[in-house]
């Protein structure tokens, strides 16, 4: 069945919208959604087939890749990392933002996401529509950027033309305009002092 494609606003879209977002999510669903920085591919974190069916259109390996995930808050990530103090104001002061920190893992991290390397990425996008849908969800929501290699910027920047791309391999697609064109920047926070896994989105001076 192909999905459907559901205008998501940024701000005040309906309580029944959300709703039955989460529904299909609940159901194993795979959705593709705007953030503050690309389109991206998001199921439930605890869903192993949903996370399979990403790893499937994304042709990668789940015991290879590492995934990241979004919380709706700084109380959230505390669920699933290991944050301490100096790492707390750290991430108070960047989120929500366009950035993606590692952090040592919690137990309650499914074993899928943390492939025997005990750390996690955790997100909260300066996003509002995503950050409603995770609180009505009240779980987090995996999340992978859609492939972009060798595609023109409008192939996963445009939601019409990401919903005619992947129609036939997700549930949902849900349009919230054009997305941006730069991946999160990518920070980890495991050692003593911050290091840089990637520059993005975000601006990265301060961790240099």
């Amino acid at each position: 069945m192909a999905a459907q494609l559901i205008k998501l606003y940024d701000k005040n879209n309906s309580i029944d919208i959300l709703v039955s977002i989460v529904q299909v999510l609940q159901k194993n669903g795979v959705i593709i959604y705007r953030t503050d920085t690309m389109y991206a591919l998001g199921c439930l974190i605890t869903s192993q087939q949903a996370i399979q069916r990403i790893c499937d259109i994304k042709q990668i390996k789940p015991n290879k890749n590492r995934f990241s995930f979004i919380c709706s808050d700084l109380s959230a990530i505390a669920n699933y990392a290991k944050v301490s103090d100096a790492n707390f104001k750290l991430l108070k002061h960047y989120l929500p933002g366009p950035y993606t920190f590692v952090l040592p893992a919690s137990s309650n991290v499914p074993s899928v996401l943390v492939q025997g390397k005990k750390t996690v990425g955790v997100r909260i996008p300066d996003y509002t529509p995503i950050l409603e849908l995770i609180k009505e969800l009240n779980a987090p929501l995996l999340t992978t950027t859609l492939a972009h290699d060798g595609l023109d910027v409008e192939e996963f920047t445009d939601p019409s033309l990401i919903f005619d791309r992947y129609k036939n391999q997700v549930d949902l697609v849900l349009d919230g305009g054009f997305g941006g064109v730069f991946p999160s920047s990518v920070i980890d926070l495991t050692e003593e002092l911050p290091s840089i896994i990637r520059e993005g989105a975000g601006q990265c001076d301060d961790f240099k």
